[in-house]
């Protein structure tokens, strides 16, 4: 058995995710998570480093490294709180934070496309004194892929079942979903948005990080013509069920702000419920485009937000909705064991993506090393 620490800064920027997680062969079981605190000085930093602004370059390279040395907090805040040394840990898998998320299509060719996720593993690796895998994306892009979603091929590996038909839908910043069949391909894709929206509004209207259960989203009522503009939105009529991945680029505050400024402005909660009708939509057409999905199974911390997961649960009857706690793994460490999971795989020079779901040419080690 081998033990990695994986580490997952999503498009929310909520907290650090580190997960403990022991290794061996084809078993993957989760020892200890936490989440770790963000200063907020450097999340306020790095969501305005997510837009174009000035002197991005220094700046960028400030945040760079004050990330890697948060990342080095969370990592140290986990082995204390599990009673192990770094000589316990084969390595850290870190995705880092996404800046850019720039793939292939139709606006951009293989050439200029990229991606770009700081939080440099050389600090990392340097204050922990544990071997630090990162970079995981790029690889992907280069070989003709999106770079994204990597979920699935660890979706695959923990959540599938040749008795069912399944479908795993991660809800982090953005949504995507796995298409897990009992026989077949596994695909996947980014559907659209998931908290992003609903958390970018209400921090832009109440201050508040997040809608606690969707509970304001609840008070108000969906606004059938800003509907009908956000689903109007671009990335919903350019491909289909995949290969496609999405970002804060298309999906921010900056965007809702222009799509309510053409038209009637409604009630701030009124806003939210179309938000959140918007998300929940757009997330069943992608299972509603799939053949035979028996039962889909909800990871990250849209799991936590009954209204949505209520909505969810009308538009896909009669489809078994639930959580992946029903499979074993709470929804909120389900992406961070991903990257400790990748990071196995890089270090046991196994690919790590799924050319299904990326849409890269072959299957791929993915991550660079950098050593203790």
């Amino acid at each position: 058995m081998k033990r990695y620490i994986g580490l997952m800064s999503g498009t929310s920027l909520d907290s650090i995710d580190a997960a403990l997680v022991a290794i061996d062969g084809d078993h993957i079981q989760l020892l200890q998570a936490l989440n770790h605190p963000l200063p907020e000085p450097l999340r306020s930093e790095l969501l305005a480093l997510t837009q174009p602004g000035p002197d991005e370059i220094e700046r960028l390279g400030v945040a760079d490294r004050e990330l890697g040395i948060a990342l080095a907090e969370a990592v140290q805040a986990v082995l204390a709180t599990a009673g192990l040394s770094a000589a316990d840990i084969t390595a850290i898998g870190s995705h880092g934070q996404t800046l850019r998320h720039r793939p292939p299509g139709p606006e951009r060719n293989q050439n200029r496309a990229f991606t770009l996720q700081i939080g440099d593993p050389n600090t990392l690796a340097q204050h922990t004194g544990i071997t630090t895998v990162a970079d995981f994306r790029r690889r992907d892009v280069a070989a003709g892929g999106q770079g994204a979603p990597l979920a699935p091929a660890l979706h695959r590996a923990l959540f599938y079942s040749p008795q069912q038909h399944r479908a795993v839908v991660n809800i982090g910043g953005m949504a995507n979903i796995s298409d897990l069949p009992g026989s077949g391909e596994v695909i996947g894709w980014d559907c659209g948005p998931g908290n992003v929206l609903m958390d970018s509004w209400i921090q832009h209207r109440r201050q508040l990080a997040y809608d606690a259960d969707g509970q304001w989203a609840a008070s108000g009522c969906v606004d059938p013509a800003l509907l009908a503009r956000l689903q109007a939105l671009p990335y919903f009529h350019s491909g289909g069920s995949g290969p496609r991945s999405t970002g804060r680029e298309d999906f921010h505050l900056d965007s809702l702000l222009a799509l309510l400024d053409q038209g009637p402005v409604p009630a701030d909660a009124d806003v939210q419920a179309t938000v959140l009708e918007f998300t929940a939509r757009s997330i069943a057409a992608g299972i509603d485009s799939l053949s035979g999905v028996e039962a889909v199974y909800v990871c990250g911390g849209g799991a936590y937000n009954s209204t949505l997961m209520q909505r969810l649960r009308e538009l896909l009857q009669p489809r078994l909705l639930a959580t992946t706690a029903e499979l074993g793994l709470a929804p909120e460490w389900v992406e961070a064991v991903a990257f400790a999971w990748l990071a196995s795989r890089n270090l046991e020079r196994l690919p790590g993506n799924l050319p299904a779901v990326t849409g890269a040419s072959a299957p791929l080690i993915l991550g660079g090393i950098y050593p203790a």
